[in-house]
């Protein structure tokens, strides 16, 4: 009797152990899944991270992608706002590749806190440079690269023009200096430039502290003694 009656008690005792330990072992699983899930969607975002930090313009990708870029871009209105006041720049819509580039510029941030390190005297105000370090290292992670010259849609150099400088590196070529830019101040212009830089765009607003900075007191090599900042750069409609 006592045997029947304690195989009565273990045989249920039994049965919900095994039952307890495949419960467990099923979260267990559950979890391992969702570990490995989580694992999977971690390293998926990190690559895609990854990827997109370590993108660099290069002179063999940068017109593609920019050609890419321009397709569906809408914008051509840039706001600079510098440590003297602010104006608005209007790109040219038949220089696609410098809009385009000048727009994605603005876009990464790359002006910002950058400054108009030459100006001449009615002539130009040039901006796009620092000699803060940290526009080596905003330039260092966007890529090294140059634009070629595109001079032939019948934009002149006038007063309030906005052009791309060529690149001081062995460039016979005159290829454009991407990072940086230049304003004419001239009346009524500089149209001795006409061939050798590229317009892509003109000053619609603000040309009075274009002329303000153009006033500023210079040193050696045309830089300014007190440095003209360009605080921010934003894309407006």
């Amino acid at each position: 009797m006592f045997k029947k009656l304690a195989q009565a008690t273990i045989l249920p005792l039994f049965f919900l152990l095994a039952c307890k330990g495949e419960t467990d072992k099923k979260e267990v699983i559950d979890v391992k899944e969702t570990i490995k899930k989580d694992s999977v969607q971690i390293d998926s975002t990190q690559l895609q991270q990854t990827e997109k930090e370590e993108f660099e313009l290069t002179e063999e990708n940068a017109i593609e992608f920019f050609f890419d870029y321009q397709k569906d871009l809408k914008e051509d209105k840039v706001r600079l706002t510098t440590t003297m006041g602010s104006f608005v720049i209007e790109l040219f819509e038949n220089v696609p590749y410098h809009r385009a580039n000048f727009i994605f510029l603005t876009k990464a941030g790359y002006f910002d806190s950058t400054q108009f390190h030459r100006v001449v005297k009615k002539f130009i105000i040039q901006g796009g440079n620092s000699d803060d370090k940290r526009t080596a290292e905003k330039r260092g992670k966007i890529g090294r690269y140059l634009l070629p010259p595109d001079t032939r849609k019948g934009h002149k150099h006038h007063r309030g023009t906005v052009s791309m400088p060529s690149s001081e590196i062995n460039n016979p070529h005159m290829l454009a200096s991407p990072y940086e830019f230049f304003i004419v101040v001239t009346k009524p212009g500089s149209y001795h430039l006409d061939g050798n830089y590229t317009p892509f765009g003109r000053v619609i607003e603000g040309m009075d502290v274009v002329d303000k900075i153009n006033n500023v007191r210079v040193g050696k090599g045309d830089w300014p003694f007190q440095n003209v900042y360009i605080t921010k750069a934003e894309v407006i409609d």
